[in-house]
């Protein structure tokens, strides 16, 4: 069985927030996030959400799957 084919990964979740847009903060989650974790592979957002604070939305929310290599 050849070796090269085989990989595992695991997908762990994590919050990017910001007070500009859902794609900035899920820009924010991946960069924040790759300083610890190596080889990220895919992000898929699960979740949109905003904090309202006296009727005005003050911060958007991404929540992220994210993908990534284990490696040996």
């Amino acid at each position: 069985m050849a070796k090269g084919g085989n990989a595992v990964y695991r997908v762990t979740d994590v919050i990017g927030t910001s007070s500009v847009s859902w794609e900035d903060a899920a820009r924010s989650a991946v960069k924040t996030a790759s300083k610890s974790l190596r080889d990220l592979r895919i992000a898929e957002v699960t979740k949109l959400d905003v904090k309202v604070e006296n009727g005005k939305v003050t911060q958007f929310r991404t929540r992220l799957s994210l993908s990534f290599k284990y490696s040996a």
